[in-house]
């Protein structure tokens, strides 16, 4: 949720990710990066045409590697930046043999940009990733859905709706609950700051002036650094990807405060759905995330099927500062609902 808008200030850093042992054979090379598409090839992009109210669309998908039975649909965060923060999975999961897939959602990064807010809700971007996915040829037997931050927000949306489709479901640094993230954000993480910067703070939020740039310079080194993402340096493809960020999506359905959410997911709680969830669901988060830990351990408890993995040097950007652990226990969930080891209450 609130990890985009600072980022348009920042410089490119180096990427964070490393090589991982593997854990498995890897993959011969002709079997993990096929060519299946016919006539001119392009690296796997497939450009997907959208129905909605308003008129049909076009998004961006892109596929890397090839494996049958595990497919990962990439659901980014923001609201609003693109999928190129996920890059750092390159390093880590063709190794392993396991094929993911890239997506830019509507209004996000390679995919049209209808540049109407009305468009910007959680059911129609739900339906949205139905089409993605019957375009795409997944389903049960193979289709893994992996929602990180806003992202996790949608892919749990949609496995609420659409859990017969999926074959395991990852909710990557993301609570249950705005209000309950809202409470956290002001009766935890609020008062970690100075009391003189949550003060300025809190004055320029009171003014709606958060195109300040006062405001993100507080923000930068008193809070994203401690709870966005912990390294000395950004990676690249981090800042490359929520640099890009779409403001009008962003401030739609999160707000324009970076403490807490006010936009259109405001009133957002499936807490009490959760134990309609059934099918293999992982939870993700960090131990300085800026969502709660103990809530997202506690997700894990409340649906039928449910492992937790909290990193315990990451904050909301794990995947970059706590990323063996991360990526560890990633490969570790897939595999285990693949080779049908995977056990209930699991804490990875």
């Amino acid at each position: 949720m609130p990890f985009a808008r600072y980022l348009l200030l920042l410089i490119a850093a180096l990427p964070a990710c490393q090589p991982a042992a593997t854990t498995a054979p890897a993959a011969a090379p002709s079997a993990y990066f096929p060519a299946p598409e016919t006539g001119v090839k392009t690296g796997g992009v497939q450009v997907i045409p959208i129905t909605t109210p308003k008129g049909t669309f076009r998004v961006w998908t892109k596929r890397f590697g090839n494996n049958p039975k595990t497919k990962i649909l990439l659901l980014n965060g923001g609201p609003g930046a693109t999928h190129e923060y996920f890059e750092c999975l390159e390093s880590f999961l063709p190794q392993e043999g396991i094929e993911f897939i890239y997506y830019d959602q509507l209004g996000c990064g390679n995919s049209d940009n209808p540049r109407d807010t009305a468009m910007w809700s959680l059911p129609r971007y739900v339906e949205e990733v139905e089409q993605v996915r019957q375009a795409l040829n997944l389903g049960k037997d193979n289709f893994y859905l992996l929602g990180h931050s806003w992202g996790g927000i949608l892919a749990a949306e949609y496995a609420f709706k659409y859990q017969q489709n999926l074959k395991g479901l990852i909710i990557s640094n993301m609570m249950m609950s705005i209000p309950a993230y809202n409470k956290y954000a002001a009766e935890v993480l609020a008062p970690q700051l100075k009391p003189e910067v949550l003060a300025e703070i809190r004055q320029l939020e009171a003014r709606k002036d958060f195109d300040n740039p006062r405001y993100m310079a507080l923000l930068e080194p008193n809070f994203y650094a401690e709870h966005l993402c912990r390294l000395p340096q950004l990676p690249e493809p981090m800042t490359r990807a929520l640099g890009k960020t779409n403001r009008s999506l962003y401030v739609t359905m999160q707000g324009p405060s970076e403490f807490g959410a006010s936009g259109k997911l405001v009133n957002w709680d499936r807490t009490k759905d959760l134990p309609q969830l059934t099918i293999p669901v992982l939870s993700i988060g960090g131990k300085h995330d800026t969502m709660d830990p103990a809530h997202m351990e506690w997700i894990a408890t409340q649906v039928k099927n449910g492992n937790s993995l909290i990193c315990p040097k990451g904050s909301h950007m794990a995947m970059y500062d706590d990323q063996q652990v991360y990526m560890t226990g990633l490969v570790k969930y897939l595999k285990s609902v693949e080779d049908g080891s995977f056990k209930p209450g699991a804490k990875l």
